[in-house]
């Protein structure tokens, strides 16, 4: 049975909760990581046994892994994922898979040129809801489709300074203005992965910030940028229209809610046009992690409580490798799901169904809006960056019937 080796780029809380999953997986032989500082460096090697610990991106490129899994910074994605398939690497991203349509034309041009395969890891495409929503959705239930609307609300002081400033130090205040809609994979992405159209024009308002830490100062930011929220309204190809929300000073949670003509998904709800209801609560829901010292650390620090959630009845873990089972997971369980399907897909050596034309349409939608909220909301056409390749084998698990891993 062939297996790969896996080396990560980083070493922050991410790549913490993958570095246990890449090890246990019964397709990856060896799992190294580089990191540039040096204390973190050292704590993760002691903490998970890693034997190879590099001090750089380059030393990690010129090492012998087959694939490298990007939890850095989120603009240096793509210009990291280039080098890595350029290097003769896989490439799992972490989101997003990039901050303009330049880089996401360059990322689909490497992926061609090199025949290297690229995965964006979006976790919200396993989440509980989506995954009831794309199955209704295959089968029709919906009936065309009319409406869908999701948000991510993150508010900043709600686990967002410590990694900015672990990862920047002094000046992290000039990288933690990131615009809002150049993370647009949680809401866009989370629809898109339903439907499986793609957005093709937005409109899209930002505001402007007030609060009292000063990270939205335009003349601070590294990215010009004073937006803290930004919402968007989206025709997509199908017909419908859609709405996402990016917050980063707010309050509440903005859920996946997808309205078609024979039955709409709203409020954990499953309605039909003959008006029956069925809660589906309990299917969504999931199981909680048990504490660990890492879980009661971030909690103190503000970050969310679905970045330790285990896994739902929605999931298919029948489908996971019986080594994943006890191990930790997250993001409404979706990190297992992620970790098999790229070391499957590299093994199988097809795409997963989170490749590079899936980033592009997830990622597009959000760049453009940015650009439409910094014209005050004019309306502006979202381009087409196509499929896949006719023939491409693609490696879709939820529509393989849990088809066990090896």
């Amino acid at each position: 049975m062939k297996r790969i080796k896996i080396g990560i780029l980083g070493a922050g809380s991410f790549a913490n909760r993958f570095i246990p999953l890449f090890q246990a997986h019964p397709l990856i032989e060896d799992v190294c990581f580089a990191e540039r500082l040096r204390d973190r460096r050292q704590q993760m090697a002691s903490k998970y046994h890693v034997r190879t610990a590099y001090e750089s991106f380059e030393e990690l490129l010129r090492s012998d892994v087959d694939a490298i899994a990007l939890f850095s910074q989120r603009w240096t994605h793509a210009p990291q994922a280039i080098a890595a398939m350029r290097a003769g690497k896989h490439v799992y991203s972490a989101v997003p898979a990039a901050i303009s349509l330049e880089e996401l034309d360059q990322l689909i041009a490497t992926v061609k040129e090199t025949g290297q395969l690229y995965m964006m890891g979006e976790t919200h495409y396993y989440t509980a809801p989506a995954i009831f929503c794309r199955k209704q959705f295959r089968a029709g239930q919906f009936g065309r489709f009319v409406y869908a609307q999701a948000g991510y609300l993150h508010d900043m002081e709600h686990g967002f300074y410590p990694p900015y400033e672990g990862a920047n130090g002094p000046e992290w205040k000039k990288f933690a203005s990131f615009p809002p809609m150049l993370y647009p994979t949680h809401s866009a992405g989370l629809i898109l992965g339903v439907t499986g159209a793609r957005m093709t024009r937005v409109s899209c308002l930002g505001q402007v910030d007030v609060h009292e830490d000063g990270i939205f100062d335009k003349k601070l930011s590294y990215f010009a940028n004073d937006f803290s929220n930004e919402t968007a309204l989206f025709r997509s190809s199908d017909g419908g229209m859609c709405r996402t929300n990016e917050f980063r000073r707010v309050s509440g949670q903005d859920p996946l809610a997808v309205y078609g003509t024979l039955a709409c998904f709203q409020n954990g709800k499953w309605i039909k046009h003959d008006k029956s209801v069925t809660d589906m609560a309990r299917q969504l829901a999931c199981a909680p992690e048990a504490k660990s010292a890492d879980w009661e650390k971030q909690q103190k620090e503000g970050a969310q409580e679905d970045f330790f959630s285990g896994v739902s009845p929605m999931h298919d873990c029948h489908r996971l490798p019986k080594e994943f089972r006890g191990l930790p997971n997250g993001h409404g369980g979706s990190h297992q799901f992620l970790a098999d399907d790229f070391a499957r897909a590299c093994v199988e050596e097809k795409l997963p169904v989170l490749n590079v034309w899936t980033a592009a349409r997830f990622c597009a939608p959000g760049i453009v809006a940015h650009e439409s909220a910094l014209r005050d909301g004019e309306s502006l056409p979202v381009p087409d960056f196509g499929d896949p390749p006719k023939g491409a084998a693609i490696m879709d698990l939820e529509q393989e019937e849990g088809k066990p891993c090896a």
